[in-house]
Parts: structure tokens; sequence; C-alpha cells
């Protein structure tokens, strides 16, 4: 049972075109093909209820055997069977009560809305496939043959930001302060690990490949020649001009391309080593990496990628044996177009919640402006944007309310064909275009690029990693806060189009089915600003939660501003401020302390009196005091005066 180490690209993110599903076929996969261009097939996510019969007659656990978990979910299946109106068979298993259930001859969206009445079950949607997200591959961003030459600016995206390269987010002054810690686990949910690149010795935990055997009994998906076990390794995820031809097939229209590596190059980007003579270093070098393997050829499916997540952080999954090493960052470097599900709703709650808080870095998509894809745009998930070397909106970036924050995804300048791309995301990968090499270990470069939201997430989820070894017990709400606190405002003027294009570069608009390429982003849509690693980390090692900070400037108002400030009222809260009301002056002072597309973070407003009726933004906190763990602190001096 052969299992070939490799990685996955970073496609565009988009839907499957038909999920597939369905019972074995003794036939074979051909038989099984050629049946499923005559009929429609659905696969659908149930989640039963806690009370229902058939959860509280035989409950799972993580004990009982995968045959044991098999027969269950098939009885379970049946149960719902007379309901739908079709015979249902049992497919992936996600959790105790979460399951995947599939049939013929109707569509996944016809079958989910049928189950959805049944009174035993809390939802029922399609099991969509999802994709890596990469770039698309249009002449802005086309590469040249491999030649291993660049780029000359190496990796530019973890400098220290300078009037060139503005979007840099100074990974180099953030291990002044503070290096990373083996203790911390960042689990890459993708398409596997290459074990053997030397840059990533003694980097990768072991980890779980929990793709399941496709619905006609093949490992056509997962590539390795069976389902889920405990081999992280990628087996490769090429696509052949046959397989996408062939109508009604698994992999028709998913895009002719070699393998792509793409776990390879999201753990470097995190994890690779640093001071070892040779290659890169990762933004968060010294932390441990978790490969979970959910992505295959064409990608993978939403209920392996949910049971990959839960497997991650430690929770229990029925059949599969528990996690020894529960991760803290999930890096979710994939996606597609759409709304986020109650699915992916419902394990991003409970990830990101305690016991496990984890902490869940995701792409905002490669769609060329269009609205943020799932799972980016799901509660409680930090959606990263795609910035060019010079601040603005990378052209194939998506954008939306749901991101929040920003950070270098690859951009080339150059872009005749054959010309070196100067700002690509350096990273670890391998020579193979469909098995892995053994020995062809390399880097992207000027030529072979890697560029793509997919390659702005592991920086951000390395920025996460550095916080949490600073401060191991900030929750997921802390991080997504100081990360958005120290990030930096994004350019509004300086950026043009190249000597071709004469177009003015104009600032990024709310999404509206147009492609959108290079803009100045706001902070409505690219998230509060650029990623500043150094600043976050500071955030993360100061004892100061964002209310203390917010009550530290509340007394440093009264005590400077008396004349607007006067007295000590009760300090109250209505999100996303926390607030004081002097009635003498008829003055509100108010910091706000939780992320909202229509105020700043950690910003400063005043209201009411010479100020007028509506909040008038002043500055950041700390403008007007050095933060502190010390009381002395609030006694700074104001660096800017209130106006009026």
């Amino acid at each position: 049972m052969a299992s070939i180490r490799s990685f996955c690209v970073p496609l565009l993110l988009c839907a499957a075109l038909g999920p597939l599903a369905g019972p074995v076929v003794a036939q074979g996969a051909a038989a099984h093909r050629a049946a499923a261009i005559q009929a429609p097939q659905a696969r659908v996510i149930v989640a039963f209820k806690a009370d229902a019969a058939s959860v509280r007659r035989t409950p799972l656990t993580a004990q009982h055997s995968a045959q044991a978990v098999t027969d269950e979910a098939q009885r379970r299946a049946n149960g719902l069977a007379t309901h739908a109106g079709v015979t249902l068979a049992a497919g992936r298993v996600l959790g105790e009560r979460t399951q995947v259930v599939m049939a013929r001859g109707l569509d996944s969206a016809t079958l989910a809305a049928r189950l959805a009445t049944h009174p035993d079950l809390a939802y029922a949607e399609p099991d969509r496939r999802r994709r890596a997200t990469w770039v698309p591959n249009d002449p802005l961003f086309k590469a040249g043959p491999a030649s291993g030459l660049g780029p000359e600016v190496g990796q530019w995206y973890l400098a220290t930001p300078d009037a060139t390269i503005r979007a840099a987010v100074n990974a180099q002054g953030a291990w002044d302060i503070q290096r990373a810690s083996s203790s911390v686990v960042v689990a890459v949910l993708d398409t596997g690990a290459v074990f053997d690149h030397p840059d990533l010795n003694g980097v990768w935990l072991p980890g779980y490949d929990m793709i399941a055997l496709d619905s006609d009994g093949t490992a056509a998906t997962a590539n390795d020649g069976n389902g889920r076990d405990a081999d992280a390794a990628d087996s490769g995820d090429w696509i052949t001009h046959a397989e996408n031809a062939e109508i009604g097939g698994m992999f028709q229209d998913c895009g002719v391309s070699d393998s792509s590596w793409h776990g390879t190059m999201v753990a470097g980007i995190i994890g690779a080593q640093a001071h070892n003579g040779i290659g890169m270093a990762g933004t968060a070098h010294g932390v441990r990496i978790l490969p979970v393997r959910v992505l295959g050829k064409c990608g993978g499916y939403d209920s392996d990628i949910i049971a990959g997540m839960r497997w991650a952080v430690g929770a229990a999954v029925p059949g599969v044996p528990a996690n020894p090493t529960p991760a803290r960052v999930l890096n979710m470097s994939l996606g597609s177009e759409g709304s986020c599900s109650q699915s992916y709703r419902t394990v991003m709650s409970e990830v990101t919640r305690a016991p496990y808080n984890a902490v869940v870095v995701a792409a905002a998509g490669n769609s060329t402006g269009h609205a943020v894809g799932t799972p980016g745009n799901c509660p409680g998930v930090i959606a990263v944007g795609g910035l060019r070397h010079a601040g603005t909106k990378v052209g194939y970036s998506d954008l939306g309310p749901q991101i929040a924050i920003s950070a270098p995804a690859g951009n080339c300048v150059n872009i005749a064909d054959g010309s070196a791309c100067l700002y690509p995301i350096l990273t670890t990968t391998n020579t193979g275009t469909q098995r892995p090499n053994a020995g062809g270990a390399t880097y992207t470069d000027s030529y072979n690029i890697s560029v793509g939201t997919s390659f702005a997430t592991p920086i951000v989820a390395g920025a996460a990693a550095l916080m949490l070894a600073a401060r191991p017990a900030l929750t997921p709400t802390e991080v997504t806060s100081m990360l958005k606190g120290a990030a930096r405002p994004f350019p509004t003027s300086g950026a043009d189009n190249g000597p071709d294009d004469p177009t003015p570069v104009t600032q990024c608009r709310t999404p509206d089915g147009i492609d959108q390429i290079q803009c100045y982003c706001t902070t409505s849509l690219c998230g509060a600003g650029m990623l500043d690693v150094a600043a976050s980390v500071l955030a993360a090692r100061d004892d100061l939660l964002p209310a203390d900070r917010a009550r530290q400037l509340l007394d440093f108002g009264q005590r400077v501003y008396p004349q607007y400030f006067p007295g000590q009222p009760a300090t109250q809260s209505l999100p996303p401020f926390l607030y004081r009301y002097y009635p003498s002056t008829g003055v509100y002072l108010g910091v706000v302390v939780q992320s909202d597309a229509n105020y700043v973070l950690d910003g400063v407003y005043v209201m009411g009196g010479p100020f007028g009726a509506q909040p008038v933004y002043v500055g950041k906190l700390t403008d007007f005091i050095a933060l502190s763990t010390t009381a002395q602190a609030a006694s700074a001096g104001p660096r800017r005066m209130f106006s009026r």
C-alpha cells in the first residue's frame, strides 16, 4: 500500500461542477462513471439532534472500530431513507452525530431539502467539493520556464517595510522580540506533506490523511490507493488531459495541471527552519507543523475538511485515532465560492471555543475582486486578503467585510512572457510533476512562482503562532483583536498600473460581480490594515487586554482633559465601544474594543457637547498613551490634542 509524499497547488476558489456520490459498484470505476453520466448523484452532510433515537440507541465514540462506525452510519442512513423517498448509502463520518449520506437519481440540493425537514436532524446540506486557493494562469501572472533563478529580493514579504515594499510584514522585527515555540502546533489542512524537504526536517509532526474513499470505492481523489489513515504524505494531485476531458468523469473540467505540492509550500512559509545555512526562514520558525491531508486531486470535500478540522484540534472523530498533538492554529489555504454553510458554522464554533481555543486562518480567495469564499467568510475565521508589495490589493485577491487583515500574496510587476517575477512568495516545494521526486526538494523562484491568497494566509498563521508563543493563554478573539489593532494603515496613493496602462488606481469597491484588479484597500473591504508581525507580538506580550487598554485611555482622558471629561462616571459597554458619559458637559469618550466595519479597532472617539451628535474619530489609543503593564503608563503625556 504505497503512499507517495507530495503536495497540491493553490487553485482558484470555485465549487465543483457536480458532487459525486453513490454506493460502490462491482463493475469498478469505469462502470460507475458511465452510470454517473445517466443519472445525477447526491451527497449530503446530515447532523442528528442529540436526542435522536438512533443517536441515543448507539452513541459513536473514538473507541469504535472503523467497521463498527461504518455499520452504524449505514443504519442511521437507512432510518432516513423513507423520509427522503430514496435509498441512501452512508458516506464519511465527521463526528458523533454527523455523517454523509448519498443517493442516486437526484442532486445534492434536492436531497438536502428533503432531509432538512426530518425531525431527527439538526440540519442537512450538500457536501460540496472545495479547491485549494491559487492564482489563475492569466497573462498578468504568467510564469516562465523553471530556471531556479530569483527572486532577487528573496523573502521580501518578511522584511521591514520601506518605501518600496510597503506591504512587508516586519517578521524580522518580531524575531528580535519573540521566537516561536515547539509547543505551538500549527495544523496545515491541505494536500499533505513532502516529508523529505531538508528545510522542514524536524518540523513535521505525525499527521493524518482524512481523505475517505470516493463513493465508487476507489481512492481516485486521495490518489494514494486507500482511504483515511495515519499517512499524511501527499501522493500528488496532477490532472491529465484525459481526466479533464472525460465526460462525467470525476475530474472533468478540474483543469490540466502538474502536482502542486501546495501543502509543502504553505508549511514552508509558516515553519521552515532558520539559521541552518540553507534555503529560507519560516515566518514562525520553531513551531511544529501538523499535516492534515484533506485535499487530493481536484480539491476535497467539505466532509473531509470538517473532519480534519475537528481531528486537528483534538476533538473525537469516530473510527479515527485521537490526535496526540492538538493544534492551536489551523491554516486553511482552501475554499470555494458561496456563503458559509451550517456545517462550517458549527465546526468553527466548536474549534474556536474552549476547550480547543484554536485560531482558524483562511484565504479570502483568488477570483479577482469578488466576494470572499467559504470558509473564509465564516464567523470566527481570520480571513486574509492579498496585497501587492506596494500595499494595494493584488489583482486576483477577493475582498469584502469578512476579511480581518491583509498580507503579501505575491505579484510580478513584469508581465512579459519569460520575464522574472519580481515579488513572488518564495517557499519550499518539490521538482516532481506527478509523484514527488526523491531528492527533488527545492524552492519556488521568479520563474516557478508561488502567488495567491493561499500564501498570504500562512504568513498570518505564522504571526498568530508567534503571538501564542509569547502568550499561550490568548483566546482566538484576543488574537484577532490584537492582529487588527497592530495593523498598519493601507496606502491611499502612489500606485500605478504600469507604463503600458495609464488607468489610475482607484479605491476598492464592494464586490458587484465584475472583476476588480489592483485597487486601494479600505478597512471595510480588506480588513483592519496591513499585517505587522512585530507589532502583533508586542501586543501579545503586553499584559493588558483590550478592555484594560480602553480603561487606561479613559482614565487618561479624565486627567488630562477635565474640561471635557470631568468626574469619574462608570465605564459602560455598547459594542463595539467601552465608553464613559459626562453629564455636566454632555460628552461621550469611547474606545473601540471589538472589530467593527464602521469603526477603527483601538480607535478613540468623542461625541456630544462641542464634538457634535455623531462619533468623531480622534486617533488610535497609542496616539495618546504609551501602553504598559504598570499604572504609571496612564500618566504618559499626550501625543495628539483633541480638537475644538
